[in-house]
């Protein structure tokens, strides 16, 4: 029975066992979920010269649409646990010729040390919405008011009980905890008061999008 109770704070060294082994098929096993890649990034809410923090960026797949909405003179911010993700989304950038991609590794205590952020990008990273110490520690690193958008799977309504145990199988080799998979993004509307959450797919996913405080008058 899943409890409401997040988990410990994600491990990046687990994170990175979980992922190193799906690097190389990873692209080609999530094909079909590029389009919800696509709609997430479309609803977050930054622009030309912007500086986007990609969060579990993986292979770099919402990289294109990214840099589509940043431009050259914006920056994307890459950070994953794997060194196999991000040496495949470090390749993604070179051969795409994107020199405004700088990619940082989870395992680092310090990566974001000197980052400052216009908008957070979410995607398909159950275990990290699931961690308050690492949503506080990305979301301290955006400016007041920035744009963030989330999403990915969830577990279905009782009245899709029949999908439950296909969506578990689908996601577990990417998810290392299921605690809180009715309702993922229960944590980040403690950081973002305006957020708003569209279930899609029949309730086997989301897409949320909000903003961070905005800045006392």
């Amino acid at each position: 029975m899943p409890t409401d109770e997040p988990p410990a704070t994600p491990d990046p060294h687990k994170t990175a066992r979980t992922y190193g082994p799906e690097a190389n098929r990873y692209d080609r096993r999530t094909t079909a979920y590029q389009r919800w890649r696509d709609a997430v990034v479309a609803k977050l809410d930054v622009g030309t010269g912007d500086t986007v923090l990609d969060v579990g960026c993986g292979t770099g797949l919402c990289m294109s649409a990214l840099h589509d909405k940043v431009g050259p003179s914006g920056t994307i911010v890459g950070i994953d646990a794997s060194d196999e993700m991000l040496g495949l989304a470090r390749e993604r950038a070179t051969n795409n010729d994107w020199h405004n991609v700088r990619l940082l590794s989870a395992s680092e205590p310090a990566a974001l040390q000197d980052v400052r952020a216009d908008g957070a990008l979410f995607c398909a990273v159950h275990d990290v919405l699931q961690s308050p110490a690492v949503l506080t520690q990305v979301l301290e690193h955006l400016r007041p008011g920035a744009p963030v958008a989330a999403a990915g799977g969830k577990r279905p309504p009782i009245w899709a009980w029949g999908l439950r145990g296909w969506i578990r199988s689908l996601h577990s080799p990417y998810i290392d905890d299921f605690t809180g998979f009715d309702r993922p993004w229960r944590l980040l509307a403690a950081h973002v008061p305006d957020l708003n959450v569209r279930e899609l797919a029949f309730g086997t996913g989301y897409l949320a999008t909000g903003h961070t405080p905005a800045p006392t008058p």
